[in-house]
């Protein structure tokens, strides 16, 4: 298969869940020329996902990134669907659901028997294993993880996470739509805890919150540390608030049930902040208070997970 029939291929992209991942993965795929499907079983859902998306490529308007002309072409290959009985049409659908496994299953099963046989069928997981999410799918060969990063549309990596059944074909049209035609750099890796980047992510992250918990220094100074000390752009502990603590522990538990590595325990004041509700920038609290006004704008961050 040549890089341009791999792209051509590709021309309706379908996306299941409208959450922050969801809705970004669709905006990328706007961008990128392709009609999208987005999908969510809420109304209310889905019609904030649109008012996101709008928002965001006026923005690229505002800052002359895009012209008037093609946000208008873009949010006219946007379409919002209850029902995934439309996805019919979709070349490639992409599963964005809650990283909880049974969910994740449901959802794979049912919009399996909504698309074409030849459609490519992607998880965004972050951490559950490809190979058991194939459990719930007949067509086997045409499934793989494809796991982007938040913000999407400003994060240039996705894994690629195929598996011992998918089809070298099917890698290979995912490869080239997502280095042609979303402009992100694919890596293509084993199906193992945590792929590449939630593998050291997430001890790094979970390193933090311990030392914090063991009384090494502040929460500020172990972000500065990092900043100052090792030239990260944002410490461990803010780049948790931005994640979401809840989607850390989620990560981490899903990698730990895994591996059994000691390093992906979650620590208990981590543990305890994410049961009293505190999980970061969406909630107003996390590790630090926020500001959740001006929190819900967009901030400058090489880093990220999901």
């Amino acid at each position: 298969m040549t890089p341009q029939t791999a792209i051509s291929r590709i021309k309706t992209v379908g996306v299941v869940g409208s959450d922050a991942m969801g809705r970004g993965i669709a905006e990328s795929c706007l961008r990128a020329g392709r009609t999208v499907l987005l999908h969510d079983t809420s109304t209310d859902a889905l019609r904030a996902a649109r008012t996101h998306i709008e928002a965001a490529l006026q923005r690229s308007v505002d800052k002359h990134q895009s012209s008037g002309q093609d946000t208008e072409s873009w949010l006219s290959a946007l379409h919002t669907v209850e029902d995934l009985s439309q996805f019919s049409m979709c070349d490639l659908a992409i599963e964005s659901v809650p990283e909880i496994l049974e969910i994740k299953l449901s959802v794979l099963g049912r919009l399996e028997k909504c698309v074409p046989v030849e459609t490519i069928i992607a998880t965004n997981t972050s951490s559950i294993p490809i190979t058991k999410l194939a459990g719930a799918l007949t067509r086997r060969g045409r499934f793989l993880g494809l796991h982007f990063f938040n913000p999407v549309p400003r994060m240039n990596l996705v894994e690629v996470i195929p598996t011992v059944l998918t089809d070298p074909h099917t890698v290979t049209a995912v490869e080239h739509f997502v280095r042609a035609s979303l402009h992100k750099t694919p890596l293509t890796i084993d199906d193992r805890p945590g792929f590449a980047v939630n593998g050291l992510l997430i001890p790094y992250l979970l390193s933090a919150a311990r030392m914090l918990d063991a009384g090494y220094a502040s929460a500020k100074d172990i972000d500065d540390g990092m900043k100052l000390g090792c030239g990260h752009p944002i410490g461990p502990l803010e780049l948790s608030d931005f994640i979401g603590l809840d989607v850390v522990c989620d990560v981490a538990d899903s990698i730990y049930a895994e591996s059994k590595d000691p390093a992906t325990i979650v620590p208990n004041n981590l543990r305890r902040l994410v049961e009293a509700g505190q999980l970061g920038r969406k909630t107003g609290a996390g590790f630090y208070p926020h500001d959740k006004v001006s929190d819900l704008r967009p901030i400058d961050i090489p880093l990220g997970a999901h």
